[in-house]
């Protein structure tokens, strides 16, 4: 077990109680060379940071910062060019410590021609878990992030805040103990944020521990614990959210409506030592997600339906406690034989229908088949003034034809 240590680059500086690390990061480069193996690029330089279970730690910065970068390492698919990472005590090219990590990339990669029960299902099935394991996760999973409307369509015809869904869905699959998410509410709409965002924070509550990189720093803001801040490569600033956004120099002081009165003794007690230029009163506001937020929870609760993405609202019971067994979901082409076979029976309303006069002479023209292996033949009801009409242009024909009416002429 590795053991917390005040980083350097820690502004607080001062040491934390001895407590497991996930991640630890220390000295950490990682060099970008063209083809001739000159450098190129320095996209990580020297950077130290620890995260500890059970938190919510959060990698700010701009783009070209670093912070993919570091991913790719955390991860094990880029090696440092200096540096030490550590994962649960062990390299990040660790298989055994690869399967105990969930990833949810900046990009979603699904297989559009996959619905999402299928979706899960394959990721799980490259975890080893078996059928049963599958079927339930996949079904709690689902409804978790609020697409159970939503199970039979194909990933590809899913809107990009639906893949992102999806996407976290997968990288939940295998139940990880460190969930690394890359910009995971890209695309989502104000409601489902804040689903992501209150899922992150279950997760933390069960002892699971959160990675996430986020170009959004309202959703940082609710969630993190402790974030880094990138640029250049290197750490500018690193701490927990109270100690970077506090204000040391400014005191809020919020309380009910006040009288007039009361207001006035109070406001004469300040001025004693406050120049009143520096006096600042003001109605709090909540923010505009709260009030967008509570609008569409009134508009669902009087009657609003959608085919697309709901809200799940819960978590999934098996990363909380040990799964229970179910079956296995379809597969595609069991699905599509399936469709194809329902679609070749025709119905009881179907063999009993009366066949008009013209149907009887397209059947008429076709090859007998064997005897015993007549095939049922299904046709589509038509307008009754069209039957009509149809009838008497072919007496018509009939009677043109007929030798009877060639002797008559």
């Amino acid at each position: 077990m590795v053991t917390s240590v005040a980083s350097a680059q820690d502004p607080a500086g001062a040491a934390s109680e001895p407590t497991e690390n996930v991640v630890s990061v220390k000295g950490l480069t990682k060099v970008f060379k063209d083809f001739w193996g000159r450098p190129k690029a320095k996209a990580v330089n020297d950077v130290n940071f620890e995260v500890r279970r059970g938190e919510v730690f959060g990698l700010l910065g701009p783009n070209g910062s670093g912070k993919s970068t570091t991913i790719k390492m955390l991860l094990g698919l880029l090696y440092p060019t200096k540096g030490h990472i550590e994962v649960f005590g062990h390299s990040p090219r660790h298989v055994a410590t690869k399967s105990r990590i969930g990833f949810l990339p900046e990009e979603s990669y699904l297989y559009k021609y996959l619905d999402s029960a299928e979706t899960l299902d394959f990721f799980g099935n490259l975890f080893n878990l078996n059928k049963l394991e599958r079927k339930k996760r996949t079904e709690q999973l689902i409804d978790m992030v609020g697409l159970k409307n939503a199970t039979g369509r194909q990933v590809g015809e899913f809107s990009k805040g639906m893949q992102r869904r999806i996407g976290l869905a997968q990288a939940l699959i295998n139940d990880p103990d460190l969930v690394i998410l890359d910009e995971p509410t890209s695309g989502l709409d104000p409601i489902g944020c804040r689903e992501i965002k209150d899922l992150i924070k279950a997760l933390a509550k069960r002892g699971k521990t959160v990675i996430l990189s986020s170009h959004l720093l309202s959703d940082v803001e609710d969630v993190c614990d402790r974030v880094v801040i990138y640029y250049g490569g290197r750490v500018q600033a690193f701490g927990t959210l109270k100690e970077l956004l506090m204000t040391p120099d400014v005191t809020r002081i919020t309380t009910p409506v006040l009288p007039r009165e009361t207001m006035d003794k109070v406001l004469q007690i300040i001025r004693q030592d406050v120049d009143e230029a520096k006096i600042s009163i003001d109605n709090p506001t909540q923010n505009l997600e709260s009030y967008f937020l509570g609008v569409v929870e009134q508009a669902r609760q009087d009657e609003a339906t959608t085919s697309g993405a709901v809200s799940g609202n819960r978590v999934a019971a098996y990363l909380a406690a040990d799964a229970e067994k179910g079956a296995s979901p379809d597969k595609v082409l069991d699905r599509l034989t399936k469709a194809g076979s329902e679609a070749l029976v025709p119905t009881e309303a179907a063999e009993n229908k009366p066949v008009s006069p013209v149907d009887e002479a397209k059947l008429a023209g076709l090859a007998q088949p064997e005897e015993g292996n007549t095939p049922k033949v299904e046709v589509a009801p038509k307008p009754a003034a069209d039957l009509e009409k149809a009838n008497e242009k072919l007496s018509s024909l009939l009677d043109s034809s007929s030798p009877e009416s060639k002797d008559d002429k």
